[in-house]
Formats: structure tokens, C-alpha cells, sequence
């Protein structure tokens, strides 16, 4: 399976909170495939943050927009790198299981189709 998400998919999710805590990733085209971390705790307040990025011990934000569009990633956003995003696993599992466990928030709430 390639374990790319649509980025609208994924940006809806990560917005509403819908089981996206520890997500693990790697970029594409980075040879060493280092792991990196996102996710939301609604408890917090700044709910959505980042480990193994730019900022030595991560950092969190207010919203998920200023999360995704921060140049933490070898000085470049989430947003921008998206298409070199490969998803190991979301919430502890991967990323196929999280796809067929889990509910997911449609990316148009008018709709219930959910685009992977």
C-alpha cells in the first residue's frame, strides 16, 4: 500500500482532532528516513504539536493551520513537503489499519465520502 494521504484527508483530520495523535512519518526524499511526529491533545493549550523537527525538543500550536504551515522541516513547512510524506503509522498503528479501524471526519461535511 502506499502510505501517502490525500493532504485535504489529512488536513480535515488533523483540524477536528479525529484520531490523529502520534503520527509517525518520514520524508521521501530524505535518505535516512528519519522519523518525525505530529498530533493533537485537546487538553493542552496549544493542542497540536511536532517532535523530531527543526525545533530541538519539538513545539506546539494553537491551531492546525500555524502547525502545518510552520517551516520546521529543514526549514520548510508540512504543507510544502506534503507530497514527500510517507505515513508509518497514526495513533500506534499503521497506516492501512488506522485506515480500516478507525473513523475518519469527511474531508466536506456536507458529504460522507472519505478520500484516502
Amino acid at each position: 500500500m502506499n502510505n501517502q494521504m490525500d493532504w485535504d484527508f489529512f488536513f480535515r483530520q488533523l483540524t477536528v482532532g479525529m484520531n490523529i495523535d502520534e503520527t509517525c512519518f518520514y520524508f521521501s526524499d530524505d535518505p535516512n528516513e528519519e522519523e518525525h511526529y505530529l498530533g493533537y491533545l485537546p487538553q493542552y493549550d496549544k493542542p497540536y504539536w511536532v517532535g523530531y523537527c527543526d525545533i530541538v525538543g519539538g513545539c506546539d500550536f494553537k491551531t492546525a493551520e500555524e502547525m502545518v504551515n510552520a517551516p520546521i522541516f529543514d526549514e520548510k513547512s508540512l504543507k510544502d513537503r506534503w507530497r514527500c510524506v510517507v505515513i508509518c503509522s497514526i495513533e500506534g498503528l499503521s497506516y492501512e489499519d488506522w485506515l480500516e479501524d478507525f473513523e475518519h471526519e469527511p474531508v466536506n461535511p456536507q458529504s460522507d465520502e472519505i478520500i484516502e
